[in-house]
């Protein structure tokens, strides 16, 4: 599990593009039959991935936890953007299709990931927070996730935005977590943007055509940054900085918080006219 740590707004202002790829942007996430892991300092969020393809794969604890198991003082939300697969908590079975989710609380010692078929494994992203209450597991289905319609195909940002673990849906201790698709044609996300100074938060982008890119913007408002993003590639947000994307295609993407609150319309918004 690699370890990041913050980094100040100020700071950000003069880093290079190697210094913003290696300090924000996750790649890598999906990989055969083991389990990728960032844990970042901002509100201590591990932001990953388990790619199951040959075998079922365990979650273990790591040593920078200081835990007997990783769930002993964290939660975790799960999504799936692959293949049918299930996820086996305390030797319960949970299956879940692509865009399912799942929530496991603190204190479950035992959590596996398999796929249904390996010719199309199942992509399972992870977002874990530290947890203060043992919420019960939960499998959310992606029709019951509260889908709302938003943006104009005449703005670039169609989309639908599926709503997991939030005050009214999935209770959790301190996780947000949910996702966006965008309809053909559509590329924005997040514009006009804001910020949320109370909470971090992840984005995890998806089913972006092989050979399309996106460009991630980032930063304060009026020191913004840029990061190009492939197909399954994270981003860590600071809670001081802008989040939002174009695309050459349209695509999906998981976004995830954690901080000070579970309310999920909580954000400072930011005139497009005041970004530079």
């Amino acid at each position: 599990m690699e370890i990041r740590f913050h980094n100040s707004a100020r700071e950000v202002r003069t880093m290079t593009t190697d210094e913003l790829r290696s300090n924000f942007l996750i790649q890598s996430v999906m990989q055969a039959n083991t389990i990728s892991l960032v844990y970042s300092h901002y509100d201590r969020m591990i932001i990953g991935g388990v790619m199951p393809v040959a075998k079922m794969v365990s979650l273990p604890t790591y040593d920078a936890l200081k835990a007997k198991f990783f769930l002993e003082r964290r939660e975790i939300g799960i999504i799936n953007v692959g293949g049918d697969g299930e996820i086996i908590v305390n030797g319960k079975t949970f299956a879940l299709r692509k865009l399912d989710c799942l929530y496991i609380g603190k204190g479950n010692a035992k959590v596996g990931f398999r796929s249904k078929k390996k010719d199309y494994p199942a992509k399972f992203y992870l977002l874990s927070a530290p947890a203060h209450h043992a919420y019960p597991t939960r499998l959310l289905k992606k029709e019951k996730a509260m889908p709302m319609e938003l943006g104009a195909a005449a703005t670039a940002n169609q989309r639908t935005v599926y709503k997991y673990i939030h005050l009214a849906g999935i209770k959790s201790c301190q996780l947000v977590m949910g996702l966006t698709i965008l309809k053909e044609g559509s590329v924005w996300n997040t514009m006009p943007t804001h910020v949320h100074d109370r909470r971090m938060e992840a984005y995890f982008y998806f089913d972006l055509p092989a050979n399309q890119k996106l460009i991630h913007l980032m930063g304060e408002p009026a020191q913004t940054k840029h990061l190009v993003v492939g197909n399954e590639e994270a981003i860590i947000s600071p809670p001081w900085s802008i989040h939002s994307g174009c695309g050459t295609s349209n695509y999906g993407f998981i976004w995830g918080m954690a901080g000070e609150n579970l309310d999920y319309a909580d954000m400072d918004p930011v005139d497009i006219n005041q970004l530079k």
